[in-house]
């Protein structure tokens, strides 16, 4: 497994599972296949509501607590610095856990970005206690990192936000290399693209990723995940089925050429699958997260 460095020089597996919309009753099915396939990281979220499982199927795997990269995020109800503290003590006992590898914010507050701040600067207590060996933010876009980074202290060491082919958020990238923040892709397979709007087709049917795929007798899925990584980038790729898991790990045995490369950079079409940013209220999105 390749690894990523991240800019306070903590270690993290290029590739982890997501488990995101996965059904807590499938989750330690789905992260017990994935460590057995030999991943090391997995992401959650305690708004994904399936954090006790996947703390159970690591603890389940026999494997050292430090040998697996736990990755998690605080909902924007647990805003404020008060707030998320508490949430990051909800999420560790759920986890199992007194450190979590990788804390984040899991969306920008634009409509109350003083509690983001807040909640930031409660990551950055955890960090410096100990409690979280790194800390980042998802979904931020580039107004919201530049106001993070005038407000806190320590540099986000990741931004996890929507990538794939079809939407690339170039702007986004560039600013989090310019910064060293590391960008982490979810639904790097474009899976978003046809399970939430169909209109933008599917990524795994596209004609030129379908190409490089026979080239290299790999599937559509493998070579956008190993694009997300000769690109830098980390990805969380999720699947609850045990030849899914396996197949999305399976990158790391073949190389795209630059021309591939560049044939998958020029599908953006510039069109998010996923909620705006900008649309990101607790009027809309606000619930409980509930106690551990």
């Amino acid at each position: 497994m390749d690894t990523l460095t991240l800019n306070n020089d903590v270690a993290m597996p290029a590739l982890g599972l997501g488990v995101f919309q996965t059904p807590p009753d499938e989750t330690r099915a789905a992260v017990e296949a994935a460590l057995r396939t030999g991943y090391r990281h997995v992401d959650t979220a305690a708004a994904y509501g399936n954090e006790r499982e996947v703390g159970e199927a690591i603890h389940a795997s026999g494997l050292a607590r430090d040998d697996v990269f736990i990755e998690t995020k605080i909902w924007i109800s647990d805003y404020g610095y008060d707030e998320t503290l508490h949430g990051f003590e909800k999420s560790a006992a759920k986890l199992g856990v007194e450190k979590v590898d990788l804390l984040i914010l899991h969306q920008a507050l634009p409509s109350a970005f003083d509690r983001t701040v807040e909640a930031y600067r409660a990551l950055e207590r955890l960090l410096d206690e100990g409690r979280v060996r790194a800390i980042g933010v998802s979904n931020f876009m580039v107004d919201h990192l530049t106001t993070l980074l005038e407000k806190s202290t320590v540099v986000p060491a990741v931004n996890q936000i929507e990538v794939h082919p079809y939407f690339q958020q170039r702007g986004v990238q560039a600013f989090g290399v310019e910064h060293g923040i590391l960008t982490q892709a979810w639904s790097p397979i474009g899976g978003i693209t046809f399970y939430r709007d169909g209109s933008h087709g599917s990524t795994l049917d596209d004609p030129v990723i379908g190409e490089i795929a026979g080239a290299h007798g790999k599937s559509a899925a493998q070579v956008m995940l190993r694009w997300h990584l000769q690109r830098g980038r980390s990805v969380i790729p999720k699947s609850t089925r045990p030849h899914r898991i396996a197949e999305n790990i399976d990158v790391f045995d073949f190389v795209l050429s630059e021309d591939e490369l560049a044939a998958v950079d020029g599908l953006d079409t510039g069109r998010r699958g996923g909620p705006e940013p900008t649309d990101i209220t607790l009027e809309r999105f606000g619930r409980p997260i509930p106690e551990a």
